[in-house]
């Protein structure tokens, strides 16, 4: 246990600089987040994990859908639940098809996946 003392007081520079670098490190992937998160400016700065955009693009594709919004509830073992607010929910074809596209796409139960209207 002396020799580890003894070792660290005649390092003591080399520890100060390792640990301020590794808090420097940790400080800027707080502030800066991870590369998953997409900043959004048709709704502000909403941050959307890659998945929840891909599936918007995807559903926007679908004729009838339109206008679509996604939050995706993730958990431990994977995806819980998602929301779609769109457009095309007042028909039940559209609502339809994007219940099969979404539990597809993200392969979870359909009564998992919630759908509404956005408002006009």
């Amino acid at each position: 246990m002396k020799k580890l003392t003894d070792y660290l007081k005649s390092h003591k520079k080399i520890l100060i600089i390792s640990v301020l670098l590794v808090l420097l490190i940790a400080l800027a992937f707080v502030l800066f987040g991870s590369k998953n998160k997409i900043s959004s400016a048709a709704t502000g700065t909403v941050n959307r994990s890659e998945t929840e955009v891909k599936l918007i693009r995807v559903l926007s594709e679908i004729d009838g859908v339109g206008k679509a919004e996604v939050m995706i509830n993730d958990g431990k073992d994977g995806v819980e639940g998602v929301i779609i607010v769109c457009e095309g929910a007042y028909n039940i074809m559209t609502r339809s098809d994007i219940l099969n596209a979404v539990s597809t796409a993200l392969n979870i139960d359909k009564n998992n996946i919630a759908i509404y209207a956005m408002n006009k």
